[in-house]
This record gives structure tokens, sequence and C-alpha cells, in this order.
């Protein structure tokens, strides 16, 4: 499920999945399939982790690597699960064929 929700994005970040819905900046961004298909992609990581241990190592990851290169957005870019997102956001075929657990090799 798709929602739009202005407030809650920071900067120039204009969509997030938090299980299980799609949350966007604003409508036109509805029609923007490689957003939708690369927070499609979160949603399946989030499935296939059960939720809770997703938000629990992304937010881990996210924390070492901002540390590792001293910058909050650099460490974000370089989440394991984000990599594996932006890397396939593209391929409108990709959930169809990905395997689980895929984000691993982006590690």
């Amino acid at each position: 499920m798709i929602l739009v929700f202005r407030h809650f994005f920071y900067k120039n970040y204009v969509g997030l999945s938090l299980w299980p819905f799609i949350f966007l900046k604003s409508d036109a961004f509805k029609e923007d399939m490689v957003l939708i298909n690369h927070e499609k992609i979160h949603l399946r990581q989030q499935q296939e982790l059960l939720i809770i241990p997703f938000y629990i190592l992304y937010l881990t990851e996210w924390l070492l690597r901002a540390v590792w290169y001293m910058d909050s957005y650099r460490g974000y870019q370089n989440i394991s699960f984000e990599r594996e997102a932006y890397h396939n956001e593209s391929r409108s075929d990709y959930l169809s064929k990905r395997k689980p657990y895929s984000f691993i090799k982006y590690l």
C-alpha cells in the first residue's frame, strides 16, 4: 500500500518503506516506477528478515558505516540493503528473479 505523507521526510529523501507500507513525499512520486521498485525491494528484505530484525540490522549497519566513513549520508549509501536496492531499482523484473537474502552479497 502506498501512502503520501509530506512531513515524514528529511531533505532529499522521497520514499520510505515501513512494512507493509510505502510512504512517499508527494503524489507525483507514485508514477516513479524506479522509486517504487526500490521501495518494494526493501519490503521484500523486511519480509524475509521478519521485519523487526531488518530494522535492527539496518540501523546497526548504518551506525557502523557512518562511523567508518565519518559521514552519515555516505554510511547510508553503503548499507547492504540500500546497495542492493539502488543497484537493482531500474530492473522491473528483479523481484521476480531475486533470490532470498540477496542483500548479503552487498555487505
